[in-house]
């Protein structure tokens, strides 16, 4: 599936434009057409990823934006015109990036450019899920509503990568720690010993010979070896960049106990708040789709998920498609299967991605419980193997003098 930009002409003549999901250039044209408008230019646009509804940038930026569009939605429910609410955002708004686009978006409103439209120049802080969303309530007046859903699932977003983040700031540090530990004992406590070894290189026990070497070999060569690791992961991560390689990476993650469980979760869950705020913002299912298929970051998800949306389209029901890609959790397909019957997808999906999150952050609690001890005992049994060697070693002197 490829991205198209469109530019087209209304019933009523006015310029539109947009994009939309397509496998080719004619079908493209075919898409844009049955949107009601007829197609004057269709581009294919080079394929990027883009984390929807995840707000590029700082935590901060990411923040202010969310903040600022929850406060217009406030502002527009409140009775005030679209520009009178953005001046009045404006006074709130700190960060200066956001200030400075926000400040651009008032201009072009208030020479007639659709908030939706003004938002689509800047698709690294407005990503195309949010201004389908917002284009879909300036279609049905109801704009503030779709501002407010729009600030909603920017902030549960926002809510998990920090939950992520957060949880993974004590096991980095241990490792940080053990690092730096097995570094200063190789590098400043094993040398304390290597003129007392000198001597009797032949009769010292095969691990302090080694801890010795590596300890020489770090201190002639340090340069040299991180020099050479920070090359092979620059390297590596190079070679992950590649399509075939992430598509394996991704796989095998998905594969790992524990781990591969939380991703699945936390992937379905963007999926599931993004997916329902489309559909409850009133766009149509298979855009939405589309659409909600850039939020997920595992390409193997993300691929099932992209041919679902293409079947969709052309007419397949939604619940049999999700149930046999099997890439969702099975707790997925029943409340796709309820929202369909019920005729509340929308709902039923934001109430899935609830599940799925608070199952995620107990999934991370686990998960951090797990490595904390792990790390700390690899830790201590590190310094204490570099320890037993050097005993060992003195050990054996002190049998040698007492046998003489």
């Amino acid at each position: 599936m490829a991205t198209f930009a469109y530019r087209a002409v209304n019933r009523v003549g006015q310029t539109d434009s947009g994009e939309v999901q397509a496998r080719d250039h004619s079908e493209a044209v075919e898409r844009v057409r049955s949107l009601g408008i007829v197609p004057v230019e269709v581009k294919e646009r080079p394929a990027r990823r883009e984390l929807a509804p995840k707000l590029r940038g700082s935590s901060r930026t990411r923040t202010e934006t969310t903040k600022a569009l929850g406060e217009l939605g406030v502002l527009l429910n409140a009775g005030l015109p679209l520009d009178r609410a953005l001046a009045l955002s404006l006074e709130n708004i700190e960060q200066p990036l956001v200030h400075a686009e926000f400040r651009r978006l008032l201009g072009q409103v208030r020479e007639g450019i659709s908030l939706s439209r003004a938002m689509a120049s800047r698709p690294d802080l407005f990503p195309a899920s949010a201004q389908a969303v917002i284009e879909a309530g300036e279609a049905n007046g109801k704009l503030g509503d779709a501002l407010a859903r729009v600030e909603r699932i920017f902030a549960q977003q926002e809510e998990m990568r920090q939950l992520v983040t957060g949880a993974m700031i004590y096991p980095a540090a241990l490792m940080i720690l053990a690092v730096a530990v097995i570094l200063m004992m190789l590098l400043y406590v094993v040398p304390q010993f290597e003129s007392l070894f000198a001597s009797a290189q032949d009769k010292l026990p095969a691990s302090s010979i080694a801890l010795m070497a590596a300890s020489k070999g770090l201190r002639e060569h340090g340069l040299v070896i991180l020099g050479v690791v920070v090359a092979l992961g620059f390297g590596i991560r190079q070679t992950m960049r590649q399509p075939g390689v992430r598509a394996a990476r991704d796989q095998a993650i998905l594969k790992l106990p524990q781990f591969g469980v939380l991703v699945r979760a936390i992937e379905a869950s963007r999926f599931a708040r993004t997916l329902g705020g489309l559909v409850e913002g009133g766009v149509a299912l298979p855009d939405a789709l589309a659409m909600s298929c850039r939020a997920i970051s595992n390409t193997l998800i993300a691929s099932a998920m992209s041919e679902v949306a293409v079947q969709v389209r052309e007419g397949a029901a939604l619940t049999p498609l999700v149930a046999a890609t099997g890439v969702l959790p099975r707790m997925a397909v029943g409340f796709f299967r309820t929202g369909e019957e019920t005729s509340q997808l929308g709902m039923m999906l934001e109430r899935l991605a609830d599940v799925l999150e608070r199952d995620s952050k107990l999934r991370i609690e686990r998960l951090v419980a797990i490595l904390t001890p792990v790390i700390t005992i690899c830790l201590g049994g590190a310094v204490a193997a570099i320890i037993a060697s050097i005993m060992t070693a003195i050990l054996g002197f002190n049998d040698l003098a007492v046998g003489q």
